[in-house]
């Protein structure tokens, strides 16, 4: 076996892992003239379970440059999911296009044709991809990742040193498991068992391509229908009763007994022939302590999974593969400005709060949806449920999740569906109903008249809203900016510099009017005028969304 090394100073940064979170942080990296090397242990296409989008991810897909191949590909189009679940034992079903007009669809892929894809695309923006090279190593020198040691598919053993390392390893997850900083959900403590199915009965339209879930006594199970004619099948129980009965019964007959427990699968399945052998996923909740450090960020399934419920995987893969490129940017480009050396250290803390912000969002309405299932009496939905004994403030960051954050098209179907703990939802829709009413108030300040009366209003600011300058995501890297904090939100929204101003002077003493001449000071009479709009247009929004928290007379 022959050994190799690269040390000649010409490769920026390190991918490991091909999956999605590593071709997108490799393609972002390369595309912005980093030079990039990628290593993928095996060799694509290569199976991977996780087929079903959303569509959160066709923004990064475009901005990655990977959507034409993807609309190419002839993958099904998906339009929302069916679920039996919850109160109701018959089957319904939510569509994106009810809260996302700009993206209605995701696609159901398969996985080994998507993730090539995504490969190629990051290979054709410069990348260096080297399949069947299996990263053994990330070499540290001073407490900073400066290389990774690899073994290849022949045997061959080598080193590349570089600036910067993104682990993106898959839930091997490199840096995180070889230094003991994963931590496993005790929450969930689940496992899948799935194979692909031939002759699957479809749902009627206009459901034919969503996504089907169903609640049974011992968990739940999904089939994805695929372009290939194929459909994938799985069953999510708990990880001990799944143990010991794969260890008894053996993967194929264990699923089959799960899936014969289920009333409409196993009805759509009756005609249907195996078209692979049963594969078996254990123990993928979970999270690393620390996503980001001197010389390396983790990105991806080598950060943290959630369950499956909510087809999160491959969104927070490639969520995560922008942000670690922009994360590995800002690294990359400190020798080069040293004067903002410090913002690395800052970009590293709010690169992990974004990250988990969104994979909080994701376990919480996870939490809610197993909570919600009252219909099935079984140790799986009783050792899943959440009691009324805990909290649930209105501010809280649970409940801006749900009544707070851009819709996903689930949140409602949880409270009309599901059974969950009377005190979120009272929670949920004191929080609703206060917006409306706001939203109400402003509604009316429609005439000249009106809008001078909220010049000399008195906005007070809720407790605990704050302005911060702070690293926010701008062009492909980390820049100064500022973000507006509250109770529910204390990671941050990014906002400009006029909101930042803005609430900066909110005294709770001083009238709108007079906060635009302190920000209008040397301005003319137009721009005067302008800013007056601004203002006030922005005191509306803030008082709707509940940061400004009252309007008074001074």
């Amino acid at each position: 076996m022959g050994n190799t090394s690269v040390n000649d100073g010409t490769i920026d940064a390190v991918v490991i892992g091909g999956g999605p979170a590593g071709s997108a942080a490799a393609t972002m990296l390369a595309a912005k003239g980093w030079r990039v090397t990628l290593l993928e242990r095996r060799r694509f296409p290569r199976d991977h379970v996780g087929e079903s989008l959303l569509p959160a991810s066709m923004p990064i897909l475009e901005e990655l440059g990977a959507m034409p191949a993807v609309r190419e590909a002839g993958f099904l189009t998906k339009w929302g999911a069916t679920m039996v679940w919850g109160r109701d034992p018959g089957p319904w079903s939510w569509y994106f296009k009810e809260t996302s007009r700009e993206y209605p669809h995701a696609y159901q892929v398969w996985r080994p044709q998507f993730d090539q894809i995504l490969l190629e695309n990051a290979r054709a923006n410069g990348v260096d991809v080297r399949e069947g090279h299996r990263a053994a190593e990330i070499m540290f020198n001073s407490g900073r990742a400066s290389g990774v040691r690899f073994v290849s598919d022949e045997g061959h053993r080598g080193e590349i040193a570089v600036r910067f390392v993104v682990d993106a390893s898959g839930q091997s997850a490199l840096l995180a498991s070889r230094s003991g900083a994963r931590r496993w959900d005790p929450f969930f403590q689940n496992l899948a068992v799935y194979t692909y199915f031939s002759g699957v009965e479809p749902l009627l339209e206009p459901d034919s391509n969503n996504i089907f879930i169903e609640a049974y006594q011992h968990g739940w199970v999904w089939s994805i229908p695929l372009h290939t004619g194929w459909t994938s099948v799985g069953a999510v129980v708990d990880n001990r009763t799944g143990q010991e009965g794969i260890r008894r019964l053996g993967a194929r007959a264990f699923l089959a007994g799960q899936l014969s427990q289920t009333n409409h699968t196993s009805d759509r399945l009756r005609a249907a022939a195996w078209a692979a052998q049963p594969q078996v996923v254990r123990d993928w909740s979970y999270s690393a302590e620390r996503l980001a450090g001197p010389g390396y960020v983790i990105a991806g399934d080598a950060a943290c999974f959630v369950d499956p419920l909510f087809s999160s995987g491959v969104h927070l893969a490639l969520m995560s593969g922008v942000m670690a490129a922009a994360y590995a940017a800002t690294a990359l480009k400190q020798d080069e400005r040293t004067d903002e050396a410090p913002i690395l250290e800052s970009a590293a803390q709010v690169y992990q709060e974004l990250y988990f912000k969104e994979y909080r969002q994701f376990r919480e309405m996870a939490r809610l949806f197993y909570s919600s299932n009252l219909t099935a009496e079984s140790y799986f939905w009783e050792a899943r449920r959440i009691t009324d004994t805990e909290e649930y403030s209105p501010r809280q960051s649970f409940i801006q999740a749900v009544a707070g954050q851009p819709p996903r098209g689930y949140e409602r179907a949880v409270l009309e569906r599901g059974d969950a703990p009377g005190q979120f939802i009272s929670s949920v829709r004191t929080v609703e109903s206060d917006r409306a009413e706001r939203a109400r108030r402003m509604s009316a300040l429609h005439s000249d008249t009106q809008r001078n009366q909220l010049l000399w209003a008195v906005p007070r600011l809720a407790d605990g809203v704050t302005v911060s300058r702070r690293p926010i995501l701008g062009a492909g890297e980390f820049v100064w900016g500022y973000t507006l904090n509250s109770v529910s939100q204390p990671e941050g929204t990014p906002c400009s510099q006029l909101v930042a101003s803005l609430v900066s002077l909110v005294d709770g003493r001083t009238p709108v009017a007079t906060l635009v001449e302190r920000l209008g000071q040397g301005l003319d009479q137009t721009s005067r005028g302008q800013l007056e709009t601004a203002v006030t247009r922005t005191v509306e929004i803030l008082y709707i969304d509940g940061t400004i928290e009252r309007l008074g007379t001074g």
